[in-house]
């Protein structure tokens, strides 16, 4: 492997391997905003990014290089000899803005993969920066791929009718000049299938679900963090138990239990068996958070005589809100976003949650931009609420890590 520690070796090979991740990526997203038909080029790919990692290795701090470069790039994939190639129906706006797009990301990010690599032998230090920086950018385009993509497809076959959908299924592009009526299917989601019954049945268990874990899960997890009793240590290490059952192992019982009781088909029922699920995790997350609390503050309000109902109220929860905040939102996603015992347990359409009531849509009676407009009306709000409180999700769950 020694071989590969040179300069002339690593920039052609990292340059070669970038460019055509960087082809895929830009044909893939032509593909999708255009309508028409990109394609990399592995041939080309190899070719011009080879030479271009050279070219990096060689003038590696020169700002011209890099522009000579992009121009180059942009040049020959406008020609049909670069990393990406058009079919021949593209129009020529588009191929000149898939070239452009793709000399400007291939000047500016190999030059910074390449960054410190000399012409000559690499020290170790130097070849494994340029690989990480190499696979740190792969990553984050493959995974962003992974999230944008099915994302991208849902809201633009949403705007679409029938007609269109029909005519070319694989067309992703939206018609602008139809103003308000690309949302047509959003409006007829709410007035002919009752989605804001099932946005509200959704947010009413979600809401409650949070509520009756917290109101479970705090308690719990301060006996587990501070209190002494025989057993502490068994079940603190047990509590996640549950989960090591697949949830269709019990959807059975649940669903003969429920048909016995008469809670099945019933917002109650659900909102009775929802919290099983979430108080487990609610309470692994807040008592390793309670565990990471100074026991000496706790310790003074006792001193100064309160109970011990009054130093949780006082002084403990006001302590533990971000954990708090942070186990709200997992178990509201949850909740929002639970699928099998809703599917179950539920037949009637006006007590349907949110997930229910898209499974309904996935008929051949009903038009796929439907199914698609309510998954991104399902979508949506939770990736807002997650979006804006993640700082608090992420310090819950590696609080609930710290080991007591």
């Amino acid at each position: 492997m020694n071989f590969l520690r040179h300069g002339y070796v690593t920039g052609p090979l990292l340059g070669a391997l970038w460019m055509f991740v960087l082809a895929t990526t830009v044909a893939v997203t032509m593909s999708f905003a255009s309508g028409d038909a990109f394609r990399p080029s592995i041939l080309f790919s190899l070719i011009w990014g080879a030479g271009l990692g050279a070219f990096a290795i060689t003038l590696p701090a020169l700002r011209a290089a890099q522009i000579g470069a992009g121009v180059v790039i942009a040049l020959v994939t406008y020609l049909g000899f670069g990393p990406v190639l058009s079919g021949a129906d593209a129009g020529t706006m588009p191929v000149l803005i898939g070239a452009l797009i793709l000399a400007g990301c291939a000047a500016v990010s190999l030059w910074v993969i390449l960054d410190d690599c000399p012409a000559g032998p690499l020290n170790r230090h130097e070849f494994e920066g340029a690989v990480i920086r190499f696979l740190t950018g792969f990553g984050y385009i493959f995974f962003t791929a992974i999230v944008v993509i099915p994302f991208y497809v849902m809201l633009m076959t949403s705007l679409k009718n029938q007609a269109e959908l029909i005519q070319n299924p694989l067309d992703f592009t939206i018609d602008l000049s139809q103003g308000w009526d690309l949302f047509r299917s959003y409006d007829e989601l709410f007035r002919q299938f009752n989605f804001g019954t099932y946005l509200l049945n959704s947010f009413f268990i979600s809401v409650l679900t949070v509520f009756i874990t917290l109101l479970f899960a705090v308690p719990g997890a301060y006996a587990v963090a501070r209190l002494r009793f025989s057993g502490r240590a068994a079940f603190s290490r047990s509590i996640l138990l549950i989960y090591m059952v697949p949830m269709i192992v019990l959807a059975l019982p649940i669903y003969i239990a429920f048909s016995m009781t008469g809670l099945r088909n019933s917002l109650s029922g659900i909102i009775m068996i929802y919290p099983v699920t979430t108080i487990p995790v609610a309470l692994y997350m807040l008592q390793g958070y309670f565990r990471g609390l100074p026991a000496e503050i706790e310790e003074a309000g006792l001193m100064d005589g309160l109970s011990r109902l009054k130093v949780i109220w006082k002084i403990t929860l006001p302590l533990s809100l971000p954990a708090m905040a942070s186990v709200s939102l997992y178990v509201f996603m949850i909740a929002w976003n639970e699928f099998l015992l809703a599917f179950m347990l539920l037949d009637d359409p006006s007590k349907f949650t949110l997930t229910r009531g898209i499974s309904s849509l996935n008929s051949s009676e009903i038009p796929r931009q439907h199914l698609m407009a309510g998954s991104v009306i399902a979508t949506v709000p939770i990736m807002v609420l997650f979006l804006g409180l993640e700082r608090f999700m992420t310090k819950g769950l590696t609080a609930g890590g710290v080991k007591g």
